[in-house]
């Protein structure tokens, strides 16, 4: 058991659900599998399960613990700051493709 850090401004959304209530709502909940660490308070660039990046969040809560389940998990607590223009949008997923998630694509 051990906690694994979240400081690469990265914040990769599983479920599009999620997602989708982040954007509509202006505030939404993420929650990971793992005992995770999330800089509160922080902004990220947040990207849908299909890793391309959508929008600018700030990091409102973290909360990681074990359920009753025996499960590890982390509950992220997320604002809206604002959705990414077409542009920026490319830019930062291309960007993830070859910092983050492994793979290059082009602009």
């Amino acid at each position: 058991m051990g906690f694994q850090t979240e400081f690469n401004s990265v914040c990769k959304f599983k479920k599009e659900q999620e997602l989708y209530e982040l954007l509509e709502y202006g505030r939404g909940k993420m929650l990971k599998e793992g005992l995770r660490v999330y800089p509160t308070g922080q902004k990220v660039i947040a990207y849908s399960p299909d890793n391309k990046a959508v929008a600018i969040v700030k990091i409102t809560a973290c909360v990681s613990e074990i359920n009753f389940n025996g499960e590890e998990v982390t509950s992220v607590e997320l604002q809206l700051v604002r959705q990414l223009t077409e542009q920026e949008a490319a830019v930062q997923t291309a960007l993830a493709h070859e910092m983050f998630f492994g793979d290059v694509e082009t602009v």
